[in-house]
């Protein structure tokens, strides 16, 4: 069974096996846990030939002395030397520094700081210090000292790696320059011997070269925001969203309701307010309450140091200005500490409204209740003396003028005429048979009846009605004009001044 393959059908289980629990290496002995021999049976009660080693085998292991064997073990040789130029070559630390130097009799600046690099060649304990130079500074720059080794006192010791530290000054030929940071290396190399590094500082920034980097800094392009005034200006010229707004103000002493026109002009977001005024509503022809411009939401949110006597309001102050969406049918607006209720606007803006914003209701107000009509002047009667112009004229003007005739009308109509051919549409035999011709004068819009004769009728022909304005049915103030003409042969027109229920009915005669 042990040369067949494993693969499936050639494992078979042994039915002898039932313990299949993993030995147990642990056990306690006077309270204390301490580990058996090797198990000698695996899983299943399986033995284990390789820990079955003899106690004579165990204590040949255990005995072993390799030092019988192969003999004592030889110590390795030492390191050859290798001198500091050699170890130190071309390992440098780096630090960085600056110093301040005073700047006499200058009216722009008092010091400057001017940033230095240390460099220390370990292999010779020597330093160079190397200014980095700069464009335009007007000072030589470059190396500030050559490479050599800087003394430390007047004894005549000279500095080592271990006497320089970041946050630290350091005394090189009386000028003291201010160890601030250094490099990865150096960091490394002083953590490395034992000495505790202390924090980096910043350069602080020179006065007179910050004023100069403002000056010759390069200007920035700012690129332009998609939305361009060139193509509102040209989209958006003469295109007004006008809204009908009322001012309420009937709660105070004398108060009334007024109504105003608010006009949002959309070239330039710019807004204009305008009173409507009536005939004789006893107010001064000043219809201009704001003038265009834009107009702030809250023109008194400013601060309390901005000096509102003396200036005007700007776009640094205002935070936010009226924009269309601002302005909704039915909703009150505050302009200038005034509060106007939108009711109504043109077609122009809805269509506008629903185009941009799918504003489809808008909540349109009826404010005719809050507009009173004024009193009108009552005309009296006509009292039939002289023509109904003349009467008129005894109404309007205490002293009377004669009626003013449409003198263009009259150049242009000349003697220009409309005639009409007539018949009266009475109840009377005698009557149905007369014929008659109306002459309309577009000069003047006066109006002849002329009766054409007719024989055996026992009437004469001749005027039925001499020229005049004849005023319209069931009117005693409006004349007759090109308007009123008659346009089919069925229409009655004109009512016969006779005693009996007569008109006459035209026909177009040419």
């Amino acid at each position: 069974m042990e040369g067949l393959p494993f693969l499936p059908g050639n494992t078979f289980k042994d039915p002898t096996k039932t313990k299949h629990h993993v030995s147990q290496s642990l056990g306690y002995k006077n309270g204390y846990q301490v580990p058996k021999a090797y198990p000698t049976v695996g899983i299943g009660g399986q033995p284990l030939p390789v820990n079955q080693l003899t106690e004579s085998e165990l204590d040949e292991l255990a005995n072993f002395q390799p030092t019988l064997t192969y003999g004592k073990a030889k110590q390795a040789p030492p390191e050859a030397f290798v001198p500091a130029h050699v170890a130190f070559d071309k390992k440098v630390l780096r630090f960085y520094g600056y110093f301040k130097e005073t700047v006499h009799e200058s009216p722009q600046e008092y010091y400057r700081v001017r940033p230095v690099v240390f460099y220390y060649y370990l292999e010779d304990d020597s330093i160079a210090i190397v200014e980095p130079p700069k464009e335009n500074s007007g000072i030589p720059q470059g190396k500030f000292i050559k490479r050599q080794r800087v003394p430390k006192n007047d004894v005549g010791d000279h500095y080592t790696w271990k006497d320089i530290n970041l946050s630290q000054n350091v005394s090189v030929y009386g000028r003291v320059f201010r160890i601030t940071d250094c490099d990865q290396f150096t960091r490394s190399f002083l953590e490395s011997e034992g000495v505790e590094v202390n924090q980096p500082e910043s350069i602080p920034a020179d006065p007179y070269l910050v004023s100069r980097s403002e000056a010759t800094a390069l200007k920035t392009y700012k690129t332009p925001t998609a939305f361009d005034k060139l193509k509102q200006f040209i989209e958006l010229d003469r295109k007004v969203l006008r809204f009908f707004a009322l001012w309420d103000d009937t709660a105070s002493m004398y108060g009334e309701a007024r109504p105003f026109i608010i006009h949002y002009y959309l070239v330039d977001d710019t807004l204009e307010i305008r009173e409507v005024h009536q005939t004789n509503d006893g107010r001064d022809p000043f219809p201009v309450l704001i003038r265009r411009g834009r107009v702030p939401k809250d023109r008194f949110n400013l601060p309390n140091t901005f000096p509102s006597v003396a200036l005007e309001l700007s776009d640094a102050e205002v935070k936010d200005y009226f924009t269309p969406r601002d302005f909704v049918i039915g909703e009150t607006v505050v302009i200038n500490g005034r509060r106007f209720v939108l009711y109504d606007c043109d077609n122009f803006t809805k269509a506008w409204y629903y185009q941009h914003f799918g504003v489809t209701e808008f909540n349109c107000i009826d404010v005719s209740k809050k507009f009173p009509g004024l009193a009108s002047m009552e005309i009296p009667p006509y009292n039939k003396f002289g023509s109904l112009e003349d009467s008129m004229q005894n109404v309007v003007s205490i002293v009377p003028e004669p009626p003013k005739k449409d003198f263009v009308k009259m150049m242009e109509q000349g003697t220009t005429q409309l005639r009409y051919e007539a018949m009266m549409d009475s109840i009377r035999p005698e009557d149905k048979n007369r014929r008659f011709i109306i002459s309309y004068r577009l000069a003047d819009d006066m109006v002849n009846i002329y009766e054409t004769p007719t024989r055996n009728s026992g009437i004469p022909g001749g005027n039925y009605l001499k020229r005049a304005r004849v005023a319209k049915p069931n009117s005693t103030r409006r004349s007759r004009s090109t308007m009123d003409r008659p346009i089919s042969a069925s229409e009655p027109r004109l009512t016969s001044s006779g005693s009996g229920s007569s008109s006459l009915t035209a026909t177009p005669s040419c």
